[in-house]
């Protein structure tokens, strides 16, 4: 464990009662390895954005206390150049969501839910709302009107409460999506409009879905990106799926209306005029279904994200082409408000749109993408002619023209790296780094050498993987190696920075790591992306064992201490590959995986997921791939100690499925152990969570791959390990 001394952290509370700031942590290291306490030390980079002169550079950072079990989001304030950094942020709240007002002059922010307002050096804060707390806010280009993101009560799914029984907890249900991600839905989010005259917003806020039960933005990752306003100030674009109950849990079409703040009209651009949807069998794949949608563009898939042009004659959105398949490609799609003319632009473009930016000339985009591995910056034309703007090693996060137009204020991160905001050149490419968020506890680190590796895969095609090595690696030992499976499951296995499944703390306790990108993942063309879907069993498991094998050809790689670990769609490879591994592993570990498909179908609260992956309902597709091989029918022929970990807040997977993976290996005689937490979802995100994450990850693994005398007679692991 790295010792450490703290110069500016949290330090449980003041002598006065008053609780302290968690601020960034200044570190010591004893050790150049990567361990999770400094991992939990690190900064992270969030929103950014520059003033309207392009002189200055808002953006927060949020740091972690493992002591305390919290978190701290601050502002920081720089020069363009990245100069004259400064913290805004003096007390114990959090301050996020900076927007510059007033032509630059002061930086509008949000902090124990209300939207406030303060000079740019910090001075002068004024509260600009009262009432309900904000989940975000949008000022219109004129500053004259603000969109607030506040909650309502939802009563579609869970009938409302009784209001002589206030302590009663049950809950009345009577419909789907009265779960998501994690909580019950008893309220949802919409947006209102309110006047701001400078210096406060109208208490009087008209609710733009007033009597509507949708949410927007978008539950349960949607904020301010799905909302947008045209350049005079008059019409916002919003986006929302209109469906409620099995409608909702079944459908991904979500559309972009424009708004009228004159008239308090509301159109729908992604569907002509008396559009009648066509009626659809829930508990099949909508793929199969629907067929009179290609006989007119409908945008009858995901829909999000929209950006005027700046001169507002044109809407561009990531649109998806079908319904019920959450992974189709994220394509860019361009409205001529005019004509009514759409343009997809980036069909050369053969994998998704991450996120976009508009030039001043009205017909130019930038975006960002995935291919081969790498999350890279790109520019495409109303005519769809896709150039490439950055290349590296890299992924890059998110994007945003500065006013001079000639650059990109861009984050960036890799394997190696967390993120940190650079100025990317468009003329040159060249980019400059302006945040040295994390450079005083990575210039004490040493991490391993990521490499990139092509392996033949049993149909004879070529599969990309990541190769991660040990810090001081030497090629005349041999090491222990860990097979990763990327969840999803169509997630890329790109150049990503976790701060739970990181490749260099895995690397850094003498782990090598392979990382494949198995077929199912996106930056590889369609045809790859769309093999794994209904087929969760074939060529995709293949991949992963073509990954493996290859590696273990070499002389470092000790083919009697391989492990194989992942998450979500890489826990169900996990327990699949644990019934069909031929003795290749000595250890795995599943994180909030599928265990039973049949199971899932029923548990899960996006049905279209399952309709579209699965095939399906087991009850009208009995005979589906996906229900004849789920991993949990292969338990008899499992044989080796597995860890399962799940949150009971997860409502993606539900906590059942690595419970009753636990007691499956269990009662068939293998060592297992269960990490269960009650307080998490499908992910973990409280920072002692996930220090007991990292360590019981690498006590097991060491347990198993890393056997003393003892442990090598076959002895079950203690279960204090």
């Amino acid at each position: 464990m790295a010792i450490l001394t703290c110069a500016a952290t949290a330090a449980m509370v003041s002598s006065c009662g008053e609780p302290e700031p968690v601020n960034k942590h200044e570190m010591t290291l004893e050790s150049d390895r990567l361990t999770p306490e400094v991992l939990w030390a690190m900064g992270r980079i969030g929103a950014k954005t520059a003033s309207p002169d392009g002189q200055k550079i808002a953006y927060t950072v949020s740091y972690y206390s493992v002591e305390l079990n919290k978190s701290q989001t601050h502002i920081y304030l720089m020069n363009a150049d990245g100069s004259e950094n400064t913290c805004l942020t003096t007390g114990a709240d959090s301050e996020t969501d900076p927007t510059f007002i007033a032509e630059g002059k002061r930086i509008a922010y949000l902090t124990d839910g209300q939207l406030w307002s303060m000079n740019l050096d910090g001075s002068d804060r004024q509260k600009l709302t009262e009432g309900d707390p904000l989940g975000g806010y949008l000022f219109s280009p004129d500053e004259k009107k603000v969109i607030l993101i506040r909650e309502v009560p939802a009563t579609s799914s869970i009938a409302p409460k009784e209001e002589d029984l206030p302590l009663a907890s049950g809950l009345v249900i009577n419909d789907m999506n009265y779960k998501h991600w994690d909580q019950y839905v008893t309220a949802i989010p919409h947006i209102f409009l309110a006047d701001f005259d400078g210096k406060k917003v109208s208490p009087e806020a008209k609710d733009i879905l007033e009597g509507e039960p949708y949410e927007c933005p978008m539950l349960p990752f949607g904020g301010t990106e799905q909302l947008a306003w045209s350049p005079d100030s008059k019409t916002l674009a919003y986006t929302c799926r209109k469906k409620v109950g099995v409608a909702y849990a079944s459908s991904t079409d979500s559309d972009i209306y424009l708004y009228d703040t004159t008239t308090g009209k509301t159109t729908n651009v992604c569907k002509p005029e008396g559009w009648q949807e066509p009626e659809m069998d829930t508990t099949i794949s909508l793929q199969h279904q629907a067929k009179n949608q290609s006989q007119v563009d409908i945008n009858a898939g995901y829909d999000q994200d929209p950006q005027f042009s700046p001169d507002g004659t044109k809407l561009a959105w990531k649109s998806m082409e079908r319904d019920g398949y959450e992974s189709d490609r994220k394509r860019l799609c361009v409205l001529d408000l005019k004509t009514g003319t759409k343009t997809y632009v980036t069909e050369q473009f053969e994998s998704d749109v991450d996120d976009f930016a508009w030039a001043p000339d009205n017909r130019t985009l930038y975006f960002i993408g995935v291919w081969h591995g790498r999350c890279l910056v790109y520019s495409t034309n109303l005519e769809g002619e896709v150039k490439q703007l950055a290349e590296g090693n890299y992924d890059f996060g998110s994007i945003q023209l500065m006013p001079d137009a000639k650059q990109l204020l861009v984050s960036r991160h890799s394997m190696s790296a967390p993120d940190d905001l650079y100025l990317l050149t468009i003329a040159d490419k060249s980019l400059k780094q302006i945040t040295q968020e994390n450079d005083h506890l990575l210039s004490q680190l040493t991490f391993g050498e990521v490499k990139e590796r092509w392996v033949k895969t049993t149909d004879g095609k070529e599969e990309l993987c990541w190769v991660i090595y040990p810090p001081h690696f030497d090629a005349k030992k041999k090491y222990p190696t860990l097979l990763f499976c990327e969840g999803g499951p169509q997630s890329p296995v790109s150049q990503f920075w976790s701060y739970r499944w990181n490749f260099q703390i895995m690397a850094a306790n003498d782990y090598i790591v392979i990382a494949p990108n198995r077929r199912g993942l996106p930056g590889f063309g369609m045809e790859w992306l769309e093999e794994i879907s209904g087929d969760y069993s074939g060529q995709c498991m293949r991949d992963y064992l073509s990954a493996i094998d290859d590696l273990a050809k070499e002389p470092y790689v000790d083919t009697e201490r391989l492990g194989c670990v992942g998450a979500s769609f890489g826990g169900y490879s996990v327990y699949w590959l644990a019934g069909h591994h031929d003795k290749r592993f000595k250890a795995f570990i599943a994180h909030d995986g599928i265990f039973n498909t049949q199971q899932q179908y029923v548990e899960t609260e996006e049905m279209w997921f399952p309709n579209w992956d699965l095939g399906g309902s087991p009850d009208r597709l009995p005979q589906a791939k996906a229900f004849t091989e789920s991993p949990h029918l292969y338990v008899d022929k499992w044989d080796t100690p597995i860890l399962c970990i799940h949150g009971e807040k997860d409502y993606r997977i539900l906590h059942s499925q690595g419970q009753s993976a636990f007691s499956a290996a269990r009662m068939h005689g293998i060592p297992a152990q269960l990490l269960l937490y009650p307080d998490e979802n499908h992910w973990v995100l409280k920072p002692q969570n996930g220090v007991l994450w990292q360590r019981t990850f690498f006590r097991w693994l060491d347990k198993w791959l890393r056997p003393t005398p003892a442990s090598t007679k076959g002895e079950e692991p203690k279960t204090n390990d």
